[in-house]
């Protein structure tokens, strides 16, 4: 049989070759690199959530306080960090301001204790220290009622509308500026460029803030909370992930953009304590996730919703932080490029 000419093994190889470039190459391996480090992330921090020394008090007359506390710091896995509270008004108030998840009231007269619990800061973790909280009560022949303080939404399935409001948010900030950085090539900015693109990042984020209030609150009705809050958090939380995507571009070229989204969405979205709170993810997960933008909003806008505004500082320095090191990392990379062009990022090879 004749073979048709333009198909034989060695021609197929050379438009192989001529296909796969080696800028393509590269672009392929740190794809399956992040591909793998996306499951890993995600598999490693949500595979089997366990709560580990989850704040909790603890209220009961006299000594048989620090006798509960010692009974529950003991179950095993260390499940619970108990302290002993004065009084359930105590208690109430330290679940509002954040310190303690949770907090057993005894009822000395009876056989019947009180939880009291906080499910707009994570149904999973309430539904957890009710069942904690039953097993260690049956053990002393007792029963539980559960009371809770803080209340998720009816519209708030399972307490995460906050981490995906906060996604959406972050996934606006690095498209943009993703979207930004490559619409001229991805060729290095000057001052003058880098400075337009932060401005225009800014009224991005204010409109994207906006947006995702009005749609979570007045349009779904999924969070309660004022929408001029959560608008000055979704500005400020779309406008960090974006000054720090500007800047990661602005030091390392288009891998810049895949460095963004490692921190973003492979590391920041399993640890934000979204699907689990911080609380019941892995040591690692749940140090990191604080740090990161997904996880200082989401506990930004679940104590906007929840918890009367209470614990927000830290999450909103965590946010200005990254904006203010994006905003001068991003402005001083490309005075520097424009002063000492050899420190431009070089171009993967194309041949």
């Amino acid at each position: 049989m004749t073979q048709t000419a333009g198909t034989s093994p060695h021609s197929f190889l050379g438009e192989v070759r001529d296909a796969v470039t080696p800028r393509a190459t590269l672009l392929v391996v740190g794809v399956i690199a992040l591909q793998l480090l996306f499951i890993a992330s995600y598999v490693g921090a949500l595979h089997d959530p366990k709560p580990r020394d989850v704040p909790f008090g603890v209220v009961a007359p006299g000594a048989a306080a620090r006798e509960t506390a010692a009974r529950l710091e003991a179950l095993p896995g260390g499940p619970l960090d108990p302290r002993a509270l004065p009084d359930e008004a105590t208690a109430r108030r330290q679940i509002l301001h954040r310190d303690i998840d949770g907090a057993l009231v005894a009822d000395p007269s009876g056989t019947t204790d009180t939880l009291l619990v906080a499910s707009g800061g994570g149904t999973v973790l309430a539904t957890t220290l009710e069942k904690l909280a039953a097993a260690a009560e049956k053990e002393e022949r007792r029963t539980v009622k559960t009371v809770d303080v803080a209340p998720a939404s009816a519209r708030d399935f399972d307490g995460l509308s906050s981490f995906y409001l906060v996604v959406g948010w972050c996934v606006g900030g690095y498209l943009c500026a993703s979207i930004l950085a490559i619409s001229a090539g991805a060729r290095p900015a000057g001052p003058r460029r880098a400075l337009i693109r932060l401005i225009v990042m800014a009224l991005v984020a204010a409109v994207g803030g906006l947006g995702g209030a009005v749609v979570v609150g007045p349009v779904l009705g999924a969070l309660p909370g004022g929408v001029a809050a959560l608008w000055g958090l979704g500005a400020l939380t779309t406008f960090a992930v974006g000054a720090a995507t500007l800047a990661l571009q602005g030091l390392f070229g288009v891998v810049g953009i895949g460095l963004a989204i490692l921190l973003v969405v492979i590391a920041g979205n399993p640890s934000a304590g979204g699907a689990f709170p911080l609380p019941m993810l892995p040591p690692f997960w749940a140090a990191v996730g604080p740090a990161l933008p997904p996880g200082a909003g989401t506990w930004a806008a679940r104590s906007i919703a929840y918890f009367e505004g209470n614990r927000l500082t830290g999450s909103l320095l965590v946010l200005s932080a990254w904006a203010a090191a994006g905003t001068v990392v991003a402005l001083a990379a490309a005075a520097l490029r424009t002063r000492h062009p050899r420190l431009r990022p070089r171009p993967l090879p194309r041949t």
